[in-house]
């Protein structure tokens, strides 16, 4: 009901103000405020409405810096060195093991020192040429120091050969087989002359000098003696 009243006293004021501004334009003076309603009471709080979908996650953000390395700490005291323990017993003692292999043959060794005297008074030496080479043109001249002037005229020289590496017995010259020959062209005073009709190498050669005897008197003092045969001349003066 005040209301109602403080809204007829507006409207006549609002009225009375049309009617002056139509006859001046000189502004009346200022109505007097209505008196203030009393405030209505506060509504009652509505229902909560429902929870909205969750939002997207946002972007992760950058990683923080990694924090300074503590110090080490100090190294802890070393433990006492426990007792030694009690020595085991021995093992048994293996099988024993199976004879290994025989080993090759060693080389030659050099020729030895001169034999005694042989029982007709002769003088013989022999000497080892290892791994030598011949060749088809020409003569091969191997030095043989004991090969004296007396032995070149009235002495033996006698020559023999085998493969290198080989456990056969020697071959008297001259050698023939097949295609292959081998001589001995000639000798003098400090050297042998080999003749060859090929070229070849790896030849172990023996040459026996006998000094104070000729072929004659060996076979009158040695009768059976086979100079072609290196074992039998070096049994019969004693050779190494």
């Amino acid at each position: 009901m005040k209301k109602n009243r403080l809204l007829i006293i507006a409207m006549a004021f609002c009225l009375l103000s049309v009617s002056a501004c139509k006859k001046s334009t000189t502004p009346g003076p200022q109505g007097v405020a209505g008196e203030k309603g009393d405030k209505g009471s506060t509504g009652a709080t509505g229902a909560a409405g429902p929870q909205g979908a969750t939002g997207a996650t946002g972007p992760q953000g950058p990683a923080g810096a990694t924090g300074a390395t503590g110090a080490t700490g100090a190294t802890g005291p070393q433990g006492p060195t426990g007792a030694t323990g009690a020595t085991g017993a021995t093992g048994a003692t293996g099988a024993t093991g199976a004879t290994g292999a025989t080993g090759p043959q060693g080389p030659v060794g050099p020729a030895g020192p001169q034999g005694p005297a042989g029982q007709d008074g002769a003088n013989a030496q022999s000497f080892l040429l290892l791994n030598k080479s011949v060749t088809l043109t020409g003569l091969t001249r191997f030095s043989i120091p004991a090969i004296t002037a007396d032995v070149v005229n009235s002495g033996i020289v006698l020559v023999y050969f085998r493969v290198s590496g080989t456990t056969t017995g020697y071959y008297a010259l001259p050698y023939a087989e097949a295609d292959r020959t081998l001589t001995l062209s000639n000798y003098g005073v400090g050297y042998v002359d080999i003749k060859a009709n090929f070229t070849g190498s790896n030849l172990d050669f023996r040459v026996v000098v006998i000094s104070g005897t000729s072929l004659t008197t060996l076979s009158a003092t040695h009768p059976g003696l086979n100079v072609r045969n290196f074992n039998q001349v070096a049994s019969a003066f004693r050779l190494n």
